[in-house]
């Protein structure tokens, strides 16, 4: 799939490349895993650094398979309010050409999404990484060598670096095992499955927010 003509999209991204973050998440249906975890960063991202230090991180989610306009599963959304973040206004998107182009950072809820996304082109392979992959990168990660997020550029040019980083090192932290950087999907599944997903997310968001805004969760 090609992105339409005339979106200027590649122009959009470099006029715009010092301004915004944009992070996309990645799943099969988008109704399940991807919503959980764009919702939930959302969420994370403001309650550290309040809702006017996060107008420069973009974040948002697509499927592979995607079910365009369709609302997210009715699980996903009480999971969410579980842990007090938003399900509300949410549309399942399908993944194109021009997500990925736009994206900073895609993060995928499995190794055959992430490949999938990489299979796109529009030098993804640097920039695309399974959630879990990802976080296991950025735990190994001296925040001090971050641009510090209060000063020019702020969290946007934190999160930039930290991309950078964790790109640099996956050669060297391979995952343990081939389960453990998959995130399994729980469509079709009773509530209690939903909520084991959502923990499994929550976990590996929180090392990622940290690292990305240079705010640790409230104990």
């Amino acid at each position: 799939m090609t992105a339409p003509e005339g979106r200027g999209i590649a122009e959009h991204r470099e006029k715009n490349a010092e301004a915004t973050f944009r992070i996309l998440h990645v799943s099969t249906g988008n109704v399940c895993r991807s919503p959980i975890t764009e919702r939930l960063t959302r969420h994370a991202l403001a309650h550290r650094l309040g809702s006017a230090r996060t107008r420069g991180l973009i974040v948002e989610s697509a499927g592979t398979w995607g079910h365009e306009g369709a609302p997210m599963e009715a699980h996903a959304a009480t999971v969410l309010t579980d842990f007090g973040a938003d399900p509300a206004g949410f549309l399942g998107r399908e993944l194109l050409d021009e997500h990925v182009i736009r994206a900073d950072l895609v993060l995928t809820a499995t190794r055959d999404h992430r490949a999938q996304v990489i299979s796109m082109g529009h030098s993804a392979g640097l920039r695309t990484f399974t959630l879990k992959e990802f976080t296991r990168l950025v735990r190994a990660i001296d925040p001090a060598t971050l641009p510090d997020p209060e000063e020019a550029g702020g969290v946007v040019e934190r999160a930039r670096a930290l991309v950078q980083a964790a790109a640099a090192l996956r050669g060297w932290l391979l995952a343990p095992n081939e389960d453990a950087d998959e995130v399994h999907d729980p469509y079709g599944a009773p509530i209690t499955f939903f909520r084991s997903i959502g923990d499994e997310i929550n976990q590996a968001l929180d090392p990622v927010v940290t690292a990305l805004t240079g705010v640790p969760a409230p104990a």
